[in-house]
């Protein structure tokens, strides 16, 4: 039970292509709570939590769209257009419809966007199929002066099934079990490989004549476990929510954790209300959970670690406050609590912030 961890090189990544395209990064990173010296001063593989980049990432797209919405990485994570799909989809009851919805979506967007979207179904298979044109992409978001950018057509198409990928997995609550993923485009080595077959856990093939993520059919049976108000916080920290996918396959354990969220002001529900909003019995939300080793207790213990690790995050809480809000009856227990998910104290843990943030 712990913070997502990330190396300072991603920030150091994401700063360098930010300047490369003229967007006032020092401005950005203020507004994330980092000081943007400390950052480019850490070493780059300092680790920094997840969410600081999260924050960053958005913050970033939320530039890049002033200059053309039609941003091609990523399946356009983070835009206006991305937000307005996801809220068509949330209503959906299945996976097979969203994404029926989705294609929709996407292809009213197909002439601004470049990109585009189909699911099939073949025997046994669905076949989601994700492309974007690059030729069509603005200049503007390939420098010639960047690192990457002889390698932005296969990193633009795999990125955009990467997210269909994980996102499918968090609106399913559960792994996607894929069979192959195959990328229309040239391999860029040997780590990169490696890097998306293990997000992915199915083999993967580059040179491919489409982009595509092939599926078990039966995926599109499977019911949304979401709602509005758990897909508002997913859209608040996406990229985190995607890092976080990555790092460990979406399960019922995580749409427990979105549903339930971090917001205590009507309390944490029960075991049935959960499993009833879950679309389950409760004995089968038991097997699931114990399936993923784990216990709703246990689950609820993480969504306190995570809270606690968010306002301290913020800095301007007393720990007293913080322990009356997450339902501790004296300041200690919640210390205690906090040593034991984190390995520190909440005043280690805010001290140790203190070496990227601003101040």
């Amino acid at each position: 039970m712990h913070d997502i961890l990330i190396t300072v090189k991603k920030f150091h990544n994401l700063l360098d292509y930010s300047a490369r395209i003229g967007i006032d990064a020092r401005t950005l990173v203020a507004e994330t709570g980092l000081n943007y010296d400390k950052v480019m001063a850490a070493a780059a593989e300092k680790t920094v939590s997840a969410r600081y980049y999260s924050s960053l990432y958005r913050l970033v797209v939320g530039e890049l769209e002033k200059l053309d919405p039609a941003i091609p990485w990523a399946g356009g994570i983070g835009t206006d257009a991305f937000e307005l799909m996801c809220h068509a989809l949330i209503t959906c009851n299945t996976l097979g419809e969203a994404l029926a919805r989705a294609q929709r979506f996407e292809a009213m967007l197909s002439p601004m966007s470049g990109r585009t979207f189909r699911v099939d179904a073949v025997g046994d298979h669905a076949v989601l199929h994700y492309d974007v044109d690059t030729a069509r992409i603005n200049p503007i978001f390939v420098p010639q002066s960047w690192s990457r950018a002889t390698t932005f057509d296969t990193v633009a198409k795999a990125s955009g099934l990467l997210l269909w990928h994980a996102f499918c997995g968090w609106l399913i609550g559960r792994s996607i079990d894929a069979t192959s993923l195959s990328i229309a485009g040239p391999t860029i080595g040997d780590d990169y490989h490696r890097s998306l077959a293990g997000v992915v856990d199915c083999p993967v093939e580059f040179n491919a004549e489409q982009n595509q993520l092939v599926l078990p059919a039966e995926t599109l049976g499977f019911r949304l476990v979401h709602t509005p108000e758990s897909l508002q916080q997913f859209l608040d920290d996406a990229v985190y929510q995607l890092i976080a996918i990555e790092k460990k396959p979406a399960s019922t354990s995580a749409a427990i954790k979105s549903l339930v969220g971090i917001d205590f002001k009507n309390g944490i529900p029960t075991f049935s209300e959960l499993a009833q909003r879950l679309h389950m019995s409760e004995s089968s939300l038991r097997r699931r959970l114990l399936k993923e080793k784990t216990s709703y207790q246990i689950l609820k213990d993480e969504i306190r670690c995570a809270t606690a690790i968010e306002y301290l995050r913020g800095g301007d809480i007393k720990i007293t406050d913080l322990s009356d809000l997450l339902g501790y009856a004296e300041p200690s227990s919640f210390v205690r609590s906090f040593r034991n998910w984190t390995g520190m104290t909440p005043k280690a843990y805010s001290d140790n912030l203190k070496t990227v943030t601003s101040g």
